[in-house]
């Protein structure tokens, strides 16, 4: 059973998220299919959890009900809400592990990301589950509405493509991951990310998947990817233990930064026109795909932080719109990741210089041209300085929107100001 509860939809992660949900309702069509393949099927059903699970309950004389446990606030706060009306027990789904199984001597949390990952893996993985032949046939009057979205372009919705992807990437592209990871113009991650958001894939299949590669010091491809499962497990363990890192900074140092959030700078950033063209690719790509390379989130993000100066939370808020992928402790984790105010932050003094970051890691503009048409004619690395070009070759793209030197200097007092307000006595 899948319950689309109204107040999930509502909420501020969801309520302008119409890619995403057509991406989730088009995978619950999939779900489905794979389900009557299997002598069963999906019911789906609208109204509060709370309700809708008695009622059903109720009506088959179930005495438990199973669900994949949450880590976010809201969704604790539901199975609470569930559990006062059904017998209700929790599985690990979600994530590989349960949200705060991994901890230290004390039991608290880790607050630094390599000090998680060496006790995540020095814990045995528990087995993946086995897939079922058949399934127990829903009982006649059992009755739900039937919920399948279009096609969301460039993700296919369910298992299938998700098992297909993972199988593409770890046999012919994980080897190169190291090396080739950053780079938005190649075609080199696994671009799974939707798939584990939606439980379209088991993250523990696709763990034990990497794990069996076998993992080295020198830190190869399946070395790497397990790394991108394990910040997606951090940042739920965080979560899962300080939700309010989800609308404040976890560090207190940087709580009160005096941001200038110019919403005509905001505007421009979110239709990809900062006159900085690895910037406006990456913002492009979401626009037209809902999902962005993760090197291109990192520079954007900096970009809106610390070159304009605006707060994090409006472009949290913004990612969580648009992304297929959207999740509320990955999205806040790397937000607050790239502001400096999180845990295992970078530090709040390092900008991601957008020309430097276009040069290195799209070093011929391939992906600039993919998604900046304006600057299609611009061969080579000249085409992250537009503002050195002719106006012919630039076809109407707009100029820079702020000097990247100054805007530094701006971010570093900020920062600095807030640290000095807030620092400890």
């Amino acid at each position: 059973m899948f319950v689309l509860d109204e107040q999930v939809l509502r909420s501020r992660y969801h309520r302008n998220a119409k890619r995403r949900i057509e991406f989730m309702t088009d995978g619950l069509g999939a779900l489905d299919a794979e389900l009557r393949a299997l002598g069963s099927r999906l019911i789906i059903r609208e109204g509060r959890a709370d309700d809708v699970l008695s009622a059903v309950a109720a009506e088959v004389q179930a005495v438990e009900v199973f669900a994949a446990g949450d880590a976010t606030p809201f969704g604790r706060l539901q199975e609470a809400r569930v559990r006062r009306r059904v017998a209700l027990s929790l599985v690990t789904g979600i994530g590989i592990r349960p949200s705060g199984a991994v901890s230290k001597p004390d039991g608290s949390g880790y607050s630094v990301f390599g000090a998680f990952r060496r006790a995540w893996l020095s814990t045995p993985l528990p087995d993946p589950i086995a897939t079922p032949t058949q399934l127990p046939a829903i009982p006649d009057g059992i009755l739900g509405i039937d919920v399948v979205g279009p096609p969301v372009r460039g993700f296919p919705a369910g298992e299938a493509e998700a098992l297909r992807r993972l199988d593409q990437f770890t046999f012919d592209r994980i080897d190169k991951y190291p090396e080739e990871r950053d780079r938005p113009d190649l075609d080199s991650t696994s671009a799974l990310s939707p798939y584990l958001k939606f439980g379209m894939l088991s993250p523990r299949l696709a763990a034990a998947r990497t794990m069996k590669l076998g993992l080295n010091e020198e830190r190869d491809g399946a070395s790497r990817w397990l790394d991108e499962l394990l910040w997606r497990e951090f940042y739920m363990d965080v979560v899962h233990r300080q939700p309010a890192v989800l609308h404040e900074e976890f560090n207190p140092r940087l709580r009160d930064i005096l941001w200038v959030n110019a919403m005509d700078d905001v505007e421009a950033w979110k239709a990809g026109r900062t006159g900085y063209p690895f910037v406006d690719a990456g913002m492009r790509q979401l626009l037209h795909t809902g999902w962005m390379h993760n090197r291109a989130r990192m520079v954007t993000a900096s970009f809106l932080i610390k070159n304009l100066l605006c707060d994090w939370r409006i472009g949290e808020q913004w990612f969580m719109d648009q992304l297929l992928d959207g999740d509320p402790a990955s999205n806040n984790g790397g937000w607050q990741w790239v502001a400096g105010t999180g845990t295992d932050a970078a530090p709040y003094f390092r900008v991601f210089n957008p020309v430097v970051q276009g040069r290195r890691f799209d070093p011929t503009g391939e992906y600039v041209r993919r998604w900046v048409p304006e600057l299609a004619a611009v061969s080579g690395g000249g085409i992250h300085e537009p503002w050195k070009l002719s106006a012919e070759s630039k076809a109407g793209y707009p100029p820079p929107i702020v000097d990247i030197a100054e805007s530094r200097r701006r971010m570093t007092a900020a920062y600095a100001a807030a640290r000095s307000r807030n620092a400890v006595l």
